[in-house]
């Protein structure tokens, strides 16, 4: 009986000796997406997966990342803080990873900063403005983000309230750590330019009424409204306006309305009000070549729509570029080791985008690729579509 189970214990051993192991140098590399696919912003949780695909078939096409193709694995952390911590952990499990690509909502990145570091994962950030996701206090610091960047948005919001003409404005700010990185720097970019706050008022993710705010913001005779929110928590303060007779108050809204279908879940056509939003790309904007491959890359694989119609086409952009940004960065260290990876993405020069030209995207001290200068503010249009400012 021993004779025989020394045999089958040796017959085992030779069959794995043998046997044909895949070579951990041409396995695929594992771009990980980590975005709200089912919640308040599944509009822009899908456009940074395309972002992300459409440029992983560039880069496979090419013959991939210094010989091996990307793989492409999305987790849905649908809005909520602990299932993206959840889903980073998960990703810190799969071997072959070389990044994550994570965002929409503030408050669910800034809650897995602590274990991307932990686990030493490069975080790309795509969409998340919140200013501490890249300002986090770590050493080395892994996150990486082409996106808004709340403090520089505020300079913008405000400049663009005082070039309207307006010097009293409410604010109304979700109750989440993005509201309060807004308050913050909307408080200091104000105080800077002479624009005075009527009032400030919260909003709760899923609340339903908000009567009593809109009410003490007439009262108070705001002459507009800068509002930073999602999309269900703007739709709730846009169909109250409507119901106080306020459609003609300028709203200067930051990119977060932009996040789904905002228009169509307005109880009034939205051609009613005066909506300005945030924005950092757009195909009538961004004319160059890249922008311009993006779009026939976006028609060839999803079908052909009008370039307005894009929904998050802020997302959709910045994750595009990113990939082609650690793209290069993995050319330059002729590395996927993350260490290197890092250094190399700090020091990265001369690349093209579908947002910008980036001279330098990143530095060891800097780690947002956008700045004020990058972004711009458009308007919705009669059918719903954002629109730079000036067209139809």
């Amino acid at each position: 009986m021993r004779v025989k189970l020394f045999i089958s214990v040796l017959i085992s051993a030779l069959l794995l000796f043998i046997t044909p192991r895949a070579n951990s140098t041409t396995e695929p590399l594992i771009i990980g997406i980590d975005a709200d696919l089912s919640a308040v912003a599944i509009e822009g949780g899908v456009a940074i997966s395309r972002g992300v695909e459409l440029a992983v078939d560039e880069i496979n096409a090419a013959g991939g990342i210094l010989g091996r193709k990307l793989k492409v694995i999305s987790k849905d952390h649908r809005g909520n803080p602990a299932r993206g911590v959840f889903n980073i952990n998960q990703f810190s499990e799969m071997p072959h990873l070389l990044a994550v690509v994570g965002g929409v909502h503030t408050p669910v990145v800034l809650a897995e900063i602590e274990v991307i570091h932990e686990k030493n994962i490069l975080m790309l950030v795509p969409w998340a403005a919140g200013t501490p996701i890249v300002d986090n206090d770590k050493t080395p610091n892994n996150v990486f983000r082409v996106s808004v960047r709340d403090a520089e948005a505020a300079r913008v919001l405000i400049d663009y309230v005082k070039n309207i003409g307006l010097s009293n404005v409410a604010l109304v700010l979700e109750r989440t750590g993005w509201g309060r990185s807004n308050l913050a720097s909307l408080t200091k970019a104000a105080s800077e330019k002479g624009i005075a706050f009527t009032s400030t008022h919260w909003i709760n993710w899923q609340q339903k009424d908000f009567s009593e705010d809109i009410t003490a913001i007439k009262n108070n005779k705001a002459e507009g409204i800068i509002l930073v929110t999602n999309v269900p928590e703007g739709v709730v303060a846009l169909d109250e306006i409507a119901k106080q007779e306020l459609t003609k108050l300028p709203i200067i809204s930051h990119w977060g309305i932009a996040s789904g279908q905002f228009a169509s879940a307005l109880a009034n056509p939205i051609g009613m009000y005066d909506i300005s939003v945030l924005q950092t790309f757009h195909f009538s904007h961004q004319k160059n070549s890249q922008s311009k491959q993006l779009l026939e890359a976006y028609h060839n694989k999803y079908g052909l729509v009008d370039s307005q119609a894009i929904g998050g086409v802020t997302g959709l952009a910045h994750a595009y570029d990113l990939i082609h940004l650690i793209a290069a960065a993995a050319d330059k260290a002729g590395s996927i080791e993350i260490d290197k990876l890092r250094s190399a993405l700090e020091s990265l020069q001369d690349v093209s985008g579908a947002v910008k030209h980036y001279d330098a995207p990143f530095t060891k001290e800097r780690h947002d690729a956008l700045w004020s200068k990058d972004y711009f503010m458009t308007k919705y249009n009669d059918k719903g579509h954002l629109v730079t400012i000036g067209q139809k």
